[in-house]
């Protein structure tokens, strides 16, 4: 399964910048691309892992809830 970068923009819109094979790839090209884009404060640079774009873009507009305090 390839590893997706998105560009996350207010209100779930999301722009595919890249899709790569391994995750320290992806993790470097998310770092450059973070300093390049030149973000403002409502945007992100996200890698999400999934089957397919459908996928990754479905787990990236899911809401996560953050687990009970003192699961360490």
């Amino acid at each position: 399964m390839p590893y997706y970068i998105y560009r996350i923009k207010p209100f779930a819109q999301l722009e595919q910048l890249d899709e790569l094979d391994n995750f320290p790839e992806a993790s470097k090209q998310a770092k450059k691309l973070r300093q390049q884009l030149d973000l403002p404060g409502t945007e992100k640079v996200k890698v999400i892992f999934a089957e397919d774009a459908s996928q990754a873009q479905d787990l990236l507009c899911q809401v996560r809830v953050a687990g009970p305090k003192g699961d360490d």
